[in-house]
């Protein structure tokens, strides 16, 4: 089962009651998708088939694959001979932030929302996640989707948050990276190629994350 949200062109629903925007959200158009006596929200298009990883070293591919999925999150390797889409987007109150420059460094790269409920709940562990790996050369980057200033600012007044944003303010870099979900990570590799997938909530600090996350550190 995953839990995320369906990417959709929303208006600011960020002044609606957290138990009101899933059915904001439902008004909208989502498709829910029952999988494994639960809920998962999914865009209608088809997923790309996927390759093992790339970019990840020796053994990557098989030491995450050890782990299972856990409950709310599916990893998926990054589809074989998809190149790497390039990324350069404005931040928030911070100069503008491209991929390119991030070369040598493995990036969590995690596209949301502040209507999505999923976002908002797994934010804590990737603020954590980056402390935690800020010696080993990990930078943890988030991606807003279509948000306004209005918007982030009371998204932050509520859960402060200690990682870059980035602005998606039209939804053409969620597309590039094909994105259908929220939260989506992609997580990249040090020469700058996509080594897989997270699609749905996930502990960042969890044991699976760690296994996920130990062959390109």
């Amino acid at each position: 089962m995953i839990r995320g949200v369906m990417s959709k062109p929303y208006p600011d629903t960020s002044a609606i009651p957290p138990r009101r925007r899933g059915l904001h959200a439902l008004g909208a158009g989502l498709a829910l998708i029952g999988a494994g006596g639960g809920w998962a929200a999914r865009a209608g298009a088809a997923q790309p088939r996927t390759g093992g990883d790339t970019g990840a070293g020796p053994g990557a591919g098989a030491s995450a694959n050890a782990a299972a999925n856990p409950p709310g999150a599916q990893r998926r390797p990054w589809p074989t001979g998809l190149p790497t889409p390039p990324l350069a987007l404005p931040a928030w109150e911070a100069p503008a932030w491209k991929l390119a420059d991030a070369r040598g460094q493995v990036v969590v790269l995690n596209f949301w929302a502040s209507w999505c409920e999923p976002c908002r709940a797994e934010m804590p562990s990737l603020a954590l996640l980056a402390q935690r790996h800020a010696g080993d050369r990990l930078q943890v980057v988030t991606v807003n989707f279509r948000e306004t200033d209005a918007a982030i600012r009371r998204f932050l007044a509520h859960t402060p948050l200690d990682l870059p944003i980035l602005r998606d303010a039209d939804g053409e870099a969620a597309r590039a990276w094909r994105v259908s979900l929220f939260p989506t990570t992609v997580v990249i590799g040090r020469q700058g190629r996509p080594a897989f997938t997270v699609l749905g909530e996930l502990d960042w600090t969890s044991a699976v994350a760690r296994a996920w996350l130990a062959p390109l550190l």
